[in-house]
């Protein structure tokens, strides 16, 4: 039976800030950035962004995990940690922040395990930096060889494989290394390395029961790190048999996860997930090691066992196993102070912790431009049009889109939609500078950042910033509006995951850039041919009714269903898209009358 699980914490709710403020206390090369509750950074109390003069490197997520993140910031390692709420992805708030803090001109490296939320939320802040400036690379981690090749776009998740990614990084950029070849350095670790668990016992969260999921005598092969059940539930077994299971998955040659083959030299981590006794870790190391060595020909170079990725207070471990040469092995024997990796940490003690660094952006930009000017420009009519006509679009589709939404979805995307469109509407009026492109598309940003809740919030937001970042860096009006529609498709498409066919709004812009494209080469004028466009969109939209979906919600809804609407999302872009277009059109026709 479900039972309250016991916990030596304050209120559930502080568990996070409370443990920060612990680390950094133990650990005198720490400091925190002052935000607490919403901004939650541990950095590198010798690193700021001013001065710094290393590529930073920058990882996190939700919280729970630890030592990870926290614990592997330190000179030689990451620079930055970015710590969500427990089993939640970090705000994009506290990933601004922490960027902020230690990025210098050498730029800044983000590694990210692959979970939709800490791509998305990652994902966005790095648009919303690189506007104000900053160089960013983001490198994703999906280590986890437990289950089959999966359809759709979630892949693998990301592991405790994701801390040799972070050393390894961190290492190349202590080096002095670019941010380009620190980040090509990250990727190409996070291709060699292959991940799989195996938990005696089920987290509990702090405040909450503990789930009795897992029987007497049963293990979970295959978990994740968020208490969700594994690929598979098992009789309890010796660890023997356990440990050849789990490196017969991850050496695998039918699902080739890893390019692992006999004679190669590797490394490994025996990970504890939190409540295995160091005991039962060096029982499964001493275990490992031989049969990797005389079952798989492969030559172990380094071992490492301890918990460096947990699940709270989960009972058991993961075996991670990486493709080592000798890049790789200098990167990972370079020095560190980071508290975590095995070796020491000294310094003297700075400050607890500093102030949260302000966005460029408000201390260089005046008031006049970020407020509605008194005399609009021909341009910012036509754009004023444009965007009233768009939301209203929106806005008259609220109940058609939730309809749809409760067949395919959870029923909430046309309040999302309409929450969005109603903020851009009211905030236009008050102060959208609509004389300057570029600045209102990324003040529609910020208006649906505030509004707009769920993935839908996070896509349109990334679109805004990436649309604005390039209009930033073009003033040639057509060919800035094409390209800066271009670059919010691939940003969404990016950080979302979909592409074209995979049934999301995706399938209504991309044959509307596709035919935008087609028209302005021909010679027609822009106006026309943003017309022409959106026709396309409404069609792609209808055509989603065809589609199988492969992301959001809707993957898990079966194709009789999906094929009698058509998707939400695609309808709501095709309509504000068709919207603006026409409000366009309208008024250059009337300007030309």
């Amino acid at each position: 039976m479900a039972f309250q699980g016991k916990k030596l914490i304050n209120n559930p709710d502080d568990v996070v800030t409370e443990f920060i403020e612990g680390l950094v206390e133990t650990y005198p090369g720490l400091q925190y950035l002052d935000g607490f509750p919403e901004v939650k950074v541990v950095i590198r109390a010798d690193a700021s962004g001013a001065t710094y003069d290393k590529v930073a490197v920058i990882s996190g997520g939700g919280s729970g995990h630890e030592p990870a993140h926290a614990g592997f910031v330190g000179e030689g390692m990451l620079t930055a940690s970015i710590c969500g709420d427990v089993f939640a992805s970090p705000s994009v708030d506290s990933i601004l922040a922490g960027i902020r803090a230690v990025t210098g001109p050498m730029g800044c490296l983000l590694i990210v395990m692959n979970y939709t939320g800490d791509r998305l939320n990652f994902g966005l802040a790095a648009e919303q930096a690189r506007s104000e400036g900053y160089k960013i690379e983001m490198v994703i981690v999906g280590d986890d060889c437990a289950l089959p090749p999966l359809l759709g776009i979630a892949g693998r998740r990301g592991l405790a494989g994701t801390i040799f990614v972070n050393k390894i990084a961190g290492a190349a950029a202590a080096a002095g290394l670019s941010l380009a070849d620190v980040a090509a350095e990250a990727k190409r670790a996070s291709q060699m390395v292959g991940t799989m668990g195996v938990a005696l016992s089920v987290c509990t969260l702090p405040g909450q029961v503990t789930s009795d999921r897992l029987g007497p005598g049963k293990m979970e092969l295959g978990l994740g790190i968020h208490g969700e059940p594994g690929a598979a539930v098992a009789d309890l077994q010796p660890v023997d048999v356990v440990v050849s299971h789990v490196l017969k998955q991850i050496l695998s040659s039918e699902t080739n996860y890893v390019p692992i083959t006999r004679g190669n030299r590797v490394v490994l981590m025996i990970n504890g997930l939190g409540a295995t006794p160091v005991m039962e870790l060096m029982i499964a190391a001493g275990k490992t090691v031989p049969k990797l060595q005389l079952e798989f020909g492969l030559a172990v170079e380094r071992v490492y066992t301890g918990s460096f990725m947990t699940s709270l207070d989960m009972a058991g471990f993961s075996i991670s196993i990486m493709k080592a040469d000798q890049t790789l092995l200098q990167r990972l024997d370079a020095p560190t102070k980071a508290p975590h990796w095995p070796v020491g940490s000294a310094g003297n003690r700075p400050p607890a912790k500093i102030p949260v660094p302000l966005p460029p952006s408000r201390s260089t930009k005046s008031e006049e431009s970020l407020s509605r000017p008194l005399q609009l420009s021909e341009q910012g009519r036509i754009l004023e049009a444009a965007i009233e006509a768009a939301v209203n679009a929106v806005i008259v589709m609220r109940d058609s889109l939730n309809d749809w939404d409760s067949k395919v979805g959870d029923g909430d995307c046309g309040s999302t939609m309409y929450s969005g469109a109603t903020a851009i509407l009211d905030d236009m009026k008050k102060y959208y500078p609509l004389n300057d492109a570029a600045e209102t598309v990324n003040e529609i940003g910020s208006s649906v950042r505030r509004a707009m809740g769920g993935t839908s919030g996070v896509l349109y937001n990334i679109f805004s910033k990436a649309a604005y970042a390039r209009l930033k860096a073009n003033s040639d009006s057509t060919v800035t509006a094409k390209q800066s529609f271009e670059a919010a498709i691939d940003a969404v498409s990016k950080y979302g995951g979909a592409s074209a066919g995979y049934r999301t709004l995706l399938d209504a812009l991309i044959p509307a850039l596709s035919v935008l494209k087609e028209r302005l080469t021909a010679g027609d004028d822009s106006s026309t041919a943003f017309v022409l466009s959106s026709e396309a969109a409404l069609a792609g939209a209808e055509s989603t009714k065809d589609m199988q979906a492969q992301a959001g919600r809707s993957s898990y809804v079966s194709a009789a269903i999906l094929a009698t609407v058509p998707d939400p999302g695609a309808m709501a872009a095709a309509a504000w898209y068709r919207a603006a277009a026409l409000a366009v059109k309208a008024k250059y026709e009337k300007a030309s009358s």
